[in-house]
């Protein structure tokens, strides 16, 4: 590293744009609109950094990054769990955003995270649907839970109104999903590769191809530790503590786990793990984390080789 490398940092709220540079530490902020980004563009631009971090805030940094990157900075999302993990090794347990900007700046002269590319416009298009499609399923089941513990007759109506309305509202994101899959021939191939194996869904095969474009291009360990099933070591001395699952992509996890559900029935090879791993005492959550790894080595071998399911990959 040479003195004259720059790192930048900038937290993004809702608003505004905080924003650090290393090695001066010099710090100032802006808006979060078209104006203040564009500015900040300008004046980054003269800066020329080596890397500018952001935190991934659930969207809110998706336009400020697409206008760095569009205009030939090296910029990227991190995890926020990670930034914080490395601010707390600082002893830095102060939290605003100027010294969240800081921190990330730190972060990215410190640890140096290698560049990702961003989402094209067509999957963030399609990230979006499915981010909206889950959102419709938790307001569904939350006011299916609601009209559960409720006996007032009209509050129950309001209820089952506002449940068929949010019924449409999903059968029509449904619709537009699908349609997004068929304009896109590569995804639609994808889809349908995933999609032959049994227990995976639409809905599973979307998200993986949305939220997991390395599925098919990594060795089974690294596509485990990525989504966040792969069991991590908890040793110490002669202390062997018990192996746990860490981090990954929650979205991606969550489609998985449903998908090792209704495969733990219907798909022979995990079927066959539950039932191993069940009669030999296993808990049912550890069984299903492991049943969710196995699938998602079976899929990574699918797109790998774009082959579809065949019974007598069990052992993939």
């Amino acid at each position: 590293m040479t003195e004259t490398e720059v790192f930048v940092g900038i937290d993004v709220s809702k608003a505004r744009l905080d924003v650090a540079v290393l090695p001066k530490e010099t710090t100032w902020s802006t808006t979060n609109d078209d104006e203040g980004i564009a500015g900040l563009v300008v004046k980054l631009q003269e800066q020329a950094p080596s890397l500018i971090l952001l935190e991934a805030t659930g969207g809110l940094e998706r336009r400020v990054l697409a206008k760095l990157v569009g205009a030939g900075l090296p910029a990227m999302a991190i995890n926020p769990r990670n930034v914080r993990d490395f601010a707390k090794s600082l002893g830095k347990l102060a939290k605003t955003d100027r010294i969240d900007a800081i921190i990330l700046a730190r972060f990215a002269q410190a640890i140096r995270p290698p560049l990702r590319p961003i989402a094209d416009e067509q999957t963030q298009e399609l990230q979006a649907q499915l981010t909206r499609r889950r959102q419709l399923v938790e307001m569904i089941v939350a006011e299916k839970n609601r009209l559960f513990a409720t006996d007032t007759n009209k509050v129950r109506k309001l209820i089952k109104a506002h449940i068929e309305y949010l019924q449409k509202e999903l059968s029509i994101n449904e619709y537009d999903l699908d349609q997004t899959i068929k304009q896109t021939p590569i995804w639609l191939e994808k889809v349908d590769l995933l999609e032959s194996t049994p227990g995976v869904g639409r809905a599973t095969a979307s998200t993986l191809v949305a939220l997991l474009p390395e599925l098919g291009t990594l060795g089974r360990k690294q596509i485990a530790a990525l989504v966040g099933v792969a069991p991590f070591n908890r040793d110490s001395g002669t202390l062997r503590g018990r192996r746990t699952i860490w981090g990954g992509r929650g979205a991606v996890r969550a489609a998985l786990y449903m998908a090792a559900l209704v495969g733990a029935r219907h798909n022979p090879a995990i079927r066959a793990l539950y039932r191993r791993l069940k009669a030999a005492g296993k808990p049912s959550k550890v069984a299903l984390v492991a049943c969710m790894r196995k699938l998602l080595t079976i899929l990574n071998a699918i797109l790998r080789d774009r082959s579809p399911w065949r019974t007598q990959e069990i052992s993939a």
